[in-house]
């Protein structure tokens, strides 16, 4: 299955309840006047970025926060960049939770634990 197909079959299949899952598309392009245009989040930002609400604990007062997510999606046999290796790491040293996926159920166990 391509990487196209997965990005579309974990959003599909995670971006609802306590999930949201965009697709960050990252690159650039010329416009009309031949400049170039970037987009996305930058170099190694990772393909699908959202975030996920949590419950803070009592003794936090009990408030809900949304925690930033980025899921690397690769083909089974697909390879991260280091940039992309990175950006997953500063996510999850700054509190957010980030990973490398290749399925559906490896994008569950990292979104849901299970």
């Amino acid at each position: 299955m391509s990487e196209s197909h997965i990005v579309a079959d974990i959003r599909l299949a995670h971006s609802k309840g306590n999930v949201r899952l965009l697709r960050n598309n990252s690159g650039a392009l010329q416009d009309r006047t031949g400049r170039w245009v970037q987009f996305g989040l930058g170099t190694g930002s990772s393909d699908l970025i959202g975030w996920m609400t949590v419950t803070v604990t009592p003794a936090m007062v009990g408030s809900k926060i949304a925690v930033f997510t980025a899921l690397e999606v690769k083909a089974p046999k697909g390879k991260a960049t280091q940039e992309q290796l990175d950006f997953i790491a500063l996510v999850n040293n700054m509190g957010g939770n980030a990973a490398v996926v290749r399925s559906v159920d490896e994008a569950r166990v990292v979104l849901h634990g299970t």
